[in-house]
C-alpha cells in the first residue's frame, strides 16, 4: 500500500520515488511552472503541512527554501505509507474581493481619461508614442498584498472591466510577515522574492482573455514594502527604526519629488508591452503605503467634510482618520493571525475554510464551511465567529483562557482541524496592535469612536467578519452598525481608478502629501492600549482610555 498526498484537498497515490509534481499531475492539480519539473523556474512550491519526515531531503534547488516550503518537482515520497498534506500557492479560487462596495468613489459612471491614448494608430503614454497598433488599449490595477494579490483588467478606452484574478501571495515561503520578508531579503540579495511573484503575475496575466502585450499601463498599490519589493528597492530601511522606505527618504535628500515608481514591462519581468508603463502609487510614510493611499481615494476623502475612518486589517493593518480639512493615517504590525496565519489549523478564504461557527445551547458547534463538505481549516471570519461564540457562552475568558476545559477544541469530527490556547495568544496580539493603533488615532485626532460618520471596513477580511462579534471581542470600536460600511477591496478600487483617471491620480498624490503619520510606537500609551488590547472585550471609548 503507497503512501498517499494529498493536495489541494485531493487525494493521489505516491508510489516511493515519485515526486509531489507527479502526483499532482496525476489528479489534474496544476502545480505552476515555467521550466517543465527541471527545478530551475523556483515557481512549484508548496507548503507542506503534514507528513514531511516521508519526504526526501532538499536538493539544492530548494537552499533558499526553509520551514515548510518545497519544490514539489524537487521533492520525492520516500516512504510506503503514511499521508503527506501539502497545497500549491494557487489552490483554487480564495474568496478574495475583486472591488469594493459601498464607497462614495466608484467606477460605475466614471468617464475614462486614462494615461495611455490612441492618436490614429499610435498608442500613447502621456502622449509619447511606444507602439503602433489599431488593436484594444488595456490596463491592469494591481494590490499585492501581504498574503494574497489581487488583478483587475479594465479596456482603457472604454473603462469597461475584462477579467479579475486573485492568488496566495507566493512569497510566503519567506515567511508571513512583513519584518520575515525584508529579514529574507536581506540574506538572499539574488531577488528570489520578485522572481517568484512577477513569475506568479506571469501566469495570471497570460491567462487573462487578452495579447498581453495589449496591456500598455499596471497600476500597483500594495505596503510600502510589497510595494518596493516589486520595485527593486532596497528594503532594509523598511524594517529599521524610523521605519520609511527609500523612496521617502530620497524624497527628504531633494533626489525625487513623490514617493511613487515608474517601471517598464520589460524590466518588470512581465509578459505585457515591453514599453508599458507600470505605476507604484505613492506611499504615505513608514509601512503606511500605497495600498492605504489606494484607500483614501476610494473614500473620496479629498472631497468630504464628514468624518470618516478607514480600517484595512491585515497582516500590516491600515489606519485612516479624517476629511478633505486633516487626515491622520497609521499602520498596526498585526501580524497575519487574523488571515489564518500563524493559526494550528489556519488557512485563507478557500473552498473548505471555516467562514462562521455558532455554539448551541447544548455546546454543539454548528460550521458553515466556504463551499460545503469537510473543513480543511478556519479563516478569519471564522476565527472572529469562534471567539466571539467563545465568549457569549463562558467557554472563554477575557484574558482567552478556555474555562473548564482542555486547551484545545476539536472543531469538526470529520477532519482533524482544531483551535487552541495558543491560538488565542496569536489572534489576542494581533487584536491588540490593532486596537492600540485604533487608540493613538482617535486620541491624536481628538474625537471619540462616536465622532465617526462613516467607518469603512476595507478589505476581503473586513467584508465578511461578524460585525458583532468583532465588536465583543474588541476588533473593531462600538460604533453604531448604520455607520460601518463593509466596503471589502478597497484598495484594489482606488488603484482601477488611478489607472482610468488621470485626474484622480492626481488628486492621490495630493492626498498623500497632505497626511499626517502617527507613529504609534511614539505615543506615550502605546504599551497600555496594547496591553489593553490584547484582552477580548468591548474596546473602550478613545477619548476615556487616552484621557
Amino acid at each position: 500500500m503507497p503512501a498517499t498526498v494529498i493536495i489541494n484537498g485531493q487525494s493521489a497515490p505516491a508510489p516511493s520515488g515519485t515526486t509531489i509534481f507527479e502526483c499532482a499531475e496525476g489528479i489534474g492539480v496544476r502545480v505552476p511552472t515555467s521550466c517543465q519539473k527541471q527545478g530551475k523556474c523556483k515557481e512549484c512550491l508548496v507548503e507542506v503541512t503534514a507528513g514531511t519526515d516521508a519526504l526526501s531531503a532538499r536538493a539544492p534547488e530548494e537552499k533558499h527554501l526553509d520551514g515548510r516550503f518545497r519544490l514539489a518537482c524537487r521533492t520525492a515520497i520516500t516512504a510506503d505509507h503514511g499521508e503527506i498534506h501539502c497545497h500549491t500557492m494557487r489552490r483554487g479560487e480564495m474568496r478574495i474581493d475583486l472591488a469594493a462596495s459601498g464607497m462614495p468613489v466608484t467606477l460605475e459612471g466614471l468617464k475614462p481619461d486614462a494615461a495611455v491614448t490612441r492618436r490614429g494608430d499610435a498608442v500613447c503614454i502621456e502622449g509619447e508614442e511606444i507602439e503602433r497598433s489599431t488593436g484594444p488599449i488595456y490596463g491592469i490595477a494591481a494590490d499585492l498584498g501581504t498574503t494574497t494579490v489581487v488583478l483587475r483588467l479594465f479596456n482603457l478606452e472604454t473603462g469597461e472591466f475584462v477579467a479579475g484574478a486573485s492568488f496566495e501571495n507566493p512569497q510566503r515561503f519567506a515567511g508571513s510577515d512583513i519584518m520575515a520578508r525584508i529579514h529574507y531579503d536581506s540574506l538572499h540579495p539574488g531577488k528570489q522574492l520578485r522572481r517568484a511573484l512577477a513569475a506568479y503575475l506571469t501566469h495570471a496575466i497570460e491567462e487573462f482573455p487578452v495579447d498581453p502585450r495589449s496591456i500598455y499601463e499596471m497600476v500597483v498599490v500594495g505596503n510600502s514594502t510589497m510595494r518596493d519589493l516589486f520595485f527593486r528597492q532596497n528594503v532594509h530601511s523598511i524594517g529599521q527604526s524610523p521605519y520609511r522606505s527609500i523612496t521617502e527618504i530620497q524624497m527628504e535628500e531633494g533626489k525625487r519629488t513623490s514617493t511613487a515608481l515608474v517601471e517598464t514591462g520589460r524590466r518588470s519581468l512581465l509578459p505585457i508591452h515591453p514599453r508599458a508603463r507600470v505605476w507604484g502609487a505613492p506611499v504615505i510614510s513608514g509601512h503606511v503605503g500605497a495600498d492605504a493611499a489606494a484607500c483614501m481615494l476610494a473614500a473620496g476623502l479629498d472631497r468630504e467634510e464628514r468624518i470618516v475612518a478607514v480600517m484595512d486589517i491585515g497582516t500590516n493593518t491600515e489606519l485612516i482618520v479624517g476629511n478633505r480639512h486633516r487626515i491622520l493615517a497609521a499602520s498596526c504590525p498585526a501580524g497575519p493571525a487574523f488571515e489564518g496565519g500563524a493559526i494550528a489549523c489556519g488557512m485563507p478564504a478557500l473552498s473548505g475554510a471555516i467562514e462562521d461557527v455558532r455554539i448551541g445551547q447544548d455546546g454543539s458547534l454548528a460550521l458553515k464551511v466556504i463551499g460545503g463538505g469537510a473543513p480543511q481549516g478556519i479563516c478569519g471570519s471564522g476565527l472572529v465567529a469562534l471567539l466571539g461564540e467563545l465568549l457569549r457562552t463562558e467557554r472563554m475568558n477575557e484574558r482567552g483562557r478556555f474555562e473548564d476545559g482542555p486547551e484545545r477544541i476539536e472543531l469538526d469530527s470529520r477532519a482533524p482541524v482544531y483551535f487552541s490556547e495558543s491560538d488565542v495568544n496569536e489572534l489576542a496580539q494581533a487584536k491588540g496592535a490593532n486596537a492600540a493603533g485604533l487608540q493613538v488615532v482617535f486620541a491624536n485626532y481628538g474625537i471619540d469612536f462616536g465622532r465617526v460618520d462613516v467607518f469603512y471596513l476595507a478589505g476581503g477580511f473586513g467584508r465578511h467578519i461578524d460585525l458583532e462579534a468583532a465588536k465583543g471581542i474588541g476588533l473593531i470600536p462600538p460604533i453604531a452598525p448604520e455607520r460601518i460600511v463593509q466596503a471589502g477591496n478597497a484598495a484594489i478600487e482606488g488603484a482601477s481608478l488611478a489607472l482610468l483617471s488621470r485626474s484622480r491620480r492626481e488628486a492621490l498624490g495630493r492626498m498623500v502629501r497632505q497626511v499626517e503619520h502617527c507613529r504609534l510606537e511614539t505615543h506615550p500609551r502605546f504599551f497600555d492600549f496594547f496591553v489593553e488590547g490584547c484582552l477580548f472585550k468591548p474596546m473602550e471609548a478613545a477619548q476615556q482610555v487616552a484621557g
